[in-house]
Protein backbone atom coordinates (compact mmCIF):
# COMPACT_ATOMS: atom_id res chain seq x y z
CA UNK A 1 0.00 0.00 0.00
CA UNK A 2 1.55 3.27 -1.13
CA UNK A 3 1.34 6.07 1.39
CA UNK A 4 1.89 9.80 0.97
CA UNK A 5 2.27 11.80 4.17
CA UNK A 6 2.21 15.59 4.08
CA UNK A 7 3.75 17.88 6.67
CA UNK A 8 4.74 21.50 7.10
CA UNK A 9 1.38 23.22 7.16
CA UNK A 10 0.41 25.74 9.79
CA UNK A 11 -0.66 29.28 10.57
CA UNK A 12 1.37 32.13 9.07
CA UNK A 13 0.89 35.84 8.55
CA UNK A 14 0.44 37.30 5.09
CA UNK A 15 3.80 37.75 3.42
CA UNK A 16 5.30 34.82 5.28
CA UNK A 17 6.62 31.49 4.04
CA UNK A 18 5.99 27.80 4.57
CA UNK A 19 7.58 24.69 3.16
CA UNK A 20 5.37 21.67 2.65
CA UNK A 21 6.77 18.17 2.37
CA UNK A 22 5.27 14.94 1.15
CA UNK A 23 7.02 11.73 2.12
CA UNK A 24 6.31 8.68 -0.03
CA UNK A 25 6.48 5.12 1.29
CA UNK A 26 8.12 3.91 -1.93
CA UNK A 27 10.70 5.30 -4.30
CA UNK A 28 9.30 8.29 -6.14
CA UNK A 29 11.02 7.02 -9.26
CA UNK A 30 7.89 4.87 -9.54
CA UNK A 31 5.82 7.98 -10.23
CA UNK A 32 5.53 9.65 -13.59
CA UNK A 33 4.34 12.85 -11.96
CA UNK A 34 3.65 14.28 -8.53
CA UNK A 35 1.60 17.28 -7.64
CA UNK A 36 0.21 19.56 -4.98
CA UNK A 37 -3.48 20.34 -4.93
CA UNK A 38 -5.49 22.50 -2.56
CA UNK A 39 -9.09 22.88 -1.52
CA UNK A 40 -10.37 26.00 0.17
CA UNK A 41 -13.69 25.99 2.06
CA UNK A 42 -16.58 26.19 -0.38
CA UNK A 43 -14.35 25.80 -3.41
CA UNK A 44 -13.34 22.98 -5.68
CA UNK A 45 -9.99 21.28 -5.49
CA UNK A 46 -7.43 22.95 -7.72
CA UNK A 47 -3.97 22.16 -9.00
CA UNK A 48 -1.28 24.23 -7.32
CA UNK A 49 1.81 22.75 -8.97
CA UNK A 50 2.95 19.61 -10.70
CA UNK A 51 6.35 18.10 -11.48
CA UNK A 52 7.14 15.20 -13.77
CA UNK A 53 9.84 12.57 -13.45
CA UNK A 54 11.79 14.53 -16.04
CA UNK A 55 11.63 17.67 -13.95
CA UNK A 56 9.06 19.58 -15.97
CA UNK A 57 6.86 21.83 -13.86
CA UNK A 58 3.45 23.43 -14.14
CA UNK A 59 2.05 26.06 -11.78
CA UNK A 60 -1.35 27.64 -11.26
CA UNK A 61 -1.28 31.25 -12.42
CA UNK A 62 -2.16 32.39 -8.90
CA UNK A 63 1.03 30.93 -7.40
CA UNK A 64 3.59 31.45 -10.17
CA UNK A 65 6.78 33.14 -8.95
CA UNK A 66 5.71 32.72 -5.31
CA UNK A 67 5.69 28.89 -5.06
CA UNK A 68 8.32 26.35 -6.09
CA UNK A 69 7.78 22.60 -6.40
CA UNK A 70 10.71 20.22 -6.17
CA UNK A 71 11.54 16.53 -5.81
CA UNK A 72 14.16 15.01 -3.53
CA UNK A 73 14.60 11.64 -5.18
CA UNK A 74 17.07 10.37 -2.61
CA UNK A 75 14.65 11.07 0.24
CA UNK A 76 11.52 10.05 -1.70
CA UNK A 77 10.01 13.40 -0.85
CA UNK A 78 8.13 16.11 -2.70
CA UNK A 79 8.36 19.72 -1.51
CA UNK A 80 6.43 22.91 -2.04
CA UNK A 81 8.17 26.12 -1.04
CA UNK A 82 5.56 28.83 -0.56
CA UNK A 83 6.67 32.44 -0.28
CA UNK A 84 4.79 35.74 -0.08
CA UNK A 85 1.73 33.91 1.20
CA UNK A 86 -1.66 35.57 0.87
CA UNK A 87 -4.91 34.97 2.78
CA UNK A 88 -6.37 33.48 -0.40
CA UNK A 89 -3.76 30.70 -0.18
CA UNK A 90 -5.59 29.38 2.89
CA UNK A 91 -6.64 25.81 2.13
CA UNK A 92 -6.02 22.16 2.79
CA UNK A 93 -3.06 21.11 0.69
CA UNK A 94 -2.82 17.61 -0.72
CA UNK A 95 0.04 15.69 -2.26
CA UNK A 96 -0.69 13.36 -5.17
CA UNK A 97 1.28 10.88 -7.24
CA UNK A 98 0.60 9.31 -10.64
CA UNK A 99 1.95 6.04 -11.99
CA UNK A 100 3.36 5.54 -15.46
CA UNK A 101 0.04 5.04 -17.21
CA UNK A 102 -2.12 7.51 -15.35
CA UNK A 103 -3.32 10.65 -17.13
CA UNK A 104 -2.06 13.19 -14.62
CA UNK A 105 -2.54 16.01 -17.13
CA UNK A 106 -6.28 15.54 -16.65
CA UNK A 107 -5.89 15.53 -12.89
CA UNK A 108 -5.97 11.78 -12.46
CA UNK A 109 -3.65 10.48 -9.79
CA UNK A 110 -3.28 7.05 -8.23
CA UNK A 111 -2.36 8.09 -4.72
CA UNK A 112 -3.32 10.94 -2.42
CA UNK A 113 -2.17 12.08 0.97
CA UNK A 114 -4.42 13.08 3.85
CA UNK A 115 -3.62 16.75 3.52
CA UNK A 116 -2.02 19.48 5.59
CA UNK A 117 -3.78 22.70 6.53
CA UNK A 118 -2.32 26.06 5.56
CA UNK A 119 -3.88 29.16 7.08
CA UNK A 120 -2.70 32.64 6.16
CA UNK A 121 -3.87 35.50 8.35
CA UNK A 122 -4.20 39.07 7.07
Amino acid sequence: QVQLVESGGGLVQAGGSLRLSCAASISIFNFNAMGWYRRAPGKERELVARITSGGGTVYADSVKVRFTISRDNAANTLHLQMNSLKPEDTAMYYCAAAGKYTDYVRGRYDYWGQGTQVTVSS
